[in-house]
């Protein structure tokens, strides 16, 4: 099993520490540097500044946002990230949720499985450097009755296939994402659910294309908090989980919810979403449940976390991106590094 580093978001006072987060991990080995973008910071730039400074380290979005942008111009910073970055890019979209799409991109969030079969067909068939034509129910290129022509990228990237990876949380889209992708990013993973709640769906869909799983990167992020008090550890992600199970969405479209409820936490989801709607939001979190931020991050000292990626490389995890915690940089730096420790000791080093 790999390991990679989630970066978030790039802002709030903390871009030289996610510099510095990055440089870290790339001297310590760790496979791959996500960076997330939603209504902030873009990340094609936040990547290019990190590809720019680090040595060996890939480079990934998680996500790039399908409604932000046409699916060639997609293509066109795929294959300019990869030549730039010396063949370190990996390509993560997904179509974020409908507050973001219809409120900061005037998209509107209907068909999101269709809308990204078709959005992965087109951003491939650009890369590959084919004369883009496409005739789809979202998208149709070249526009008919007008003036457009085929026309072929004339960036050449770094490599033949850039990996392409899909945010999914809903069995639908995992098994999409198994069908037509490189790898699958997941959030809230639980390595005891995570058979039931994504790999089997993942599998439906490789089967579905006439493949196995053997090369499909399954992708988990856990944030990882390292001390010996686990309990208070915990108490940290009250506030992140809470906004993603009780306020990331509607009341009838949050996915990270209804992934909450898929692990058996129907009624504390339904009371987290309940208190969070209302604006309490301290409540919101003094109601998520210890056991659901034990099972969705990694805490503890270094032994401990070394059997929980024992855990989750039995249930297909193949690349464990770790987001680590603290309040100060000394203290990110500190996580990063127990994080190649248990790695180490979990006897699971590549």
């Amino acid at each position: 099993m790999r390991l990679g580093i989630n970066l978030g978001y790039w802002g709030a006072g903390m871009d030289g520490d996610n510099l510095a987060v990055a440089q870290e991990a790339d001297r310590l080995g760790y496979d791959v540097c996500w960076a997330a973008e939603a209504y902030g910071s873009d990340v094609p730039t936040v990547l290019a500044w990190v590809a720019a400074q680090t040595e060996s380290i890939d480079v990934g979005s998680a996500i790039m946002q399908i409604p932000a942008r046409q699916p060639a111009m997609t293509a066109m910073t795929a294959a300019t990230l990869d030549s730039l970055s010396g063949g370190r890019f990996r390509l993560g979209l997904g179509v974020s949720g409908p507050q973001v799409s219809e409120g900061w991109y005037g998209v509107k969030f209907d068909k999101p499985l269709a809308r990204t079969r078709e959005y992965v067909e087109i951003v491939r068939k650009a890369m590959s450097r084919e004369r883009l034509s496409y005739d789809g129910a979202h998208w149709t290129l070249p526009l008919p009755d007008g003036p457009g022509k085929p026309i072929k990228l004339t960036v050449h990237p770094q490599r033949e296939h850039i990996p392409l990876y899909i945010a999914a949380i809903g069995p639908k889209n995992l098994e999409q994402t198994g069908e037509i992708a490189d790898g699958a990013l997941l959030i809230f993973p639980s390595a005891d659910h995570l058979e039931e709640t994504a790999v089997k769906h993942l599998r439906a869909g490789r089967e579905k294309a006439g493949k196995t799983m053997d090369g499909f990167d399954v992708c988990p992020t856990l944030p990882l908090a390292v001390g010996n008090d686990v309990h208070g550890l915990a108490d940290m992600f009250r506030p992140y989980t809470a906004l993603y199970v009780g306020g990331m969405g509607s009341r009838k479209q949050n996915f990270y919810n209804q992934l909450a409820q898929r692990m058996g936490y129907e009624k504390e989801a339904a009371e987290i979403q309940d208190a969070y709607l209302s604006g309490d939001k301290s409540g919101a979190a003094a109601a998520v449940p210890h056991q659901l931020i034990d099972q969705t991050t990694l805490l503890g000292p270094v032994e401990r976390i070394a059997e929980r990626m024992q855990a989750y490389a039995a249930a297909g995890v193949t690349t464990l991106t770790l987001a680590p915690a603290g309040f100060t940089l000394d203290e990110r730096l500190a996580a990063l590094r127990a994080g190649t420790d248990a790695l180490e000791r979990s006897g699971l080093a590549a």
